[in-house]
């Protein structure tokens, strides 16, 4: 339990310690030294659009006992149109333009061909602890269909995947980089040796061919972050002073160091000030102490059977979905 509360309320931390830096170079908050400090249209302690979507994914699946697709993308929708500080451009395209839940990321790549940013994997830390339960195959499975309800490029399924997974053997006690093989040869062949590229132990950010808001150097910084460190906040400052979208990569950092060292590694100096608010659903808005609550209602709902959910049990699929 206090490795899945470590998960949530870590990336979440991650998220609002890395926000004021974004877009910036590299070294900047090892340089200044200024930890949760507000900036960049920041307060003290706010996370970002990528903890928001991480809640809005937590309470579906809380609400509907389980995995109910079309109410994740109305949520979704709902909170893009309450005017969030901050949303990615493909992710505001495919909520705002009015296509059904289970056409809308699809059409958005049909017509642009490009949509493999981090924008899925950034929100998966209620999901990966909701679904490390069902085991390897069901976690990765969800994380794909999570990730296609906004990007329409499996590579950000696929990498969503890999996070899920590697989530799901921290919960277990494992070793999450030694998991890694295993973990590659469950994803797609035609995204396997670009993901196993950037999750080798000699890879490092400044080998990355895209800017890390790309979910292949995005998940191989946050993997190279855990690797070279011996730490939960020695992990999320590295990943910070990698500059770029730090953010999201401090984010994903946040996930996976949580999922290893556990709720008590997060400093109580990130917890403290850390809230996140949640546009379009009024005065909606989490503290850390929040955070754990759900965290632990989604580690014990997910351990439990599921109920029926929201539209009535059945999760339906849309024709681009895994397997669907």
């Amino acid at each position: 339990m206090d490795r899945a509360v470590g998960a949530v309320l870590g990336s979440a931390a991650g998220d609002a310690l890395g926000a004021p830096y974004e877009f910036g170079p590299a070294g900047q908050l090892g340089a200044r030294g200024e930890e949760m400090r507000g900036g960049g249209g920041w307060d003290p302690g706010e996370a970002t659009d990528d903890t928001q979507m991480a809640v809005l994914v937590g309470e579906s699946l809380l609400e509907c006992g389980g995995l109910e697709l079309p109410d994740v993308f109305d949520r979704f929708r709902r909170w893009a149109a309450g005017d969030p500080k901050d949303i990615g451009l493909q992710t505001e395209i495919v909520l705002t333009g009015g296509d059904p839940w289970d056409l809308a990321a699809a059409l958005h790549f049909q017509v642009n061909a490009r949509a493999a940013g981090n924008g899925s994997l950034m929100r998966a830390s209620t999901s990966a602890v909701y679904f490390a339960p069902a085991g390897r195959e069901a976690t990765m499975d969800a994380a794909r269909r999570i990730a296609a309800l906004t990007h329409g490029d499996r590579a950000a399924w696929e990498g969503t995947a890999v996070l899920h997974e590697l989530v799901r053997v921290a919960l277990d006690g494992g070793d999450p980089l030694g998991a890694l093989p295993a973990t590659l040869e469950q994803v797609h062949p035609d995204h396997r040796e670009r993901y196993a590229r950037v999750l080798a132990p000699d890879w490092h950010p400044d080998l990355a061919t895209e800017f890390n808001g790309a979910v292949w150097p995005c998940l191989g910084s946050a993997v190279w972050a855990l690797r070279t460190t011996t730490g939960f906040a020695e992990a999320v400052r590295a990943a910070v002073d990698l500059g770029g979208d730090t953010d999201t990569v401090a984010a994903v950092t946040g996930t996976l160091a949580g999922a290893r060292y556990g709720a008590a590694a997060v400093p109580e100096s990130w917890t403290a000030p850390l809230h996140v608010p949640v546009p379009g659903y009024g005065d909606h808005v989490l503290d850390a102490a929040a955070l754990r609550e759900l965290a632990r209602r989604l580690a014990t709902a997910g351990a439990a059977s599921a109920a029926p959910g929201c539209g009535g049990g059945a999760v339906r699929r849309p024709w681009w979905s895994p397997g669907g």
